[in-house]
């Protein structure tokens, strides 16, 4: 299963841009939220995570939009692995 994750880090910003390319790619799961790339504290990146079972793929426009630094993309990767 492909599951998306779609973030903004305002509430100025909007995620249709991030929405029409994970369409595009066929998603059968959306999170989505609005948390700034620096915030430890995301709840529906914990929810996709929760939400994912062996084999399914998180699916996100571009890697900012899951991490804000090398460190924290690997601390997420290594989340999904477990």
């Amino acid at each position: 299963m492909l599951v998306g994750y779609a973030r903004v880090s305002t509430q100025d910003q909007k995620p249709a841009l991030q929405l029409d390319a994970l369409k595009k790619v066929g998603w059968e799961k959306i999170f989505r939220e609005k948390a700034s790339g620096a915030q430890r504290d995301r709840p529906q990146l914990a929810a996709a995570i929760d939400y994912m079972r062996e084999g399914d793929t998180l699916v996100v426009w571009k890697l900012d939009r899951l991490a804000r630094s090398m460190k924290q993309l690997i601390e997420t990767v290594e989340g999904l692995e477990a």
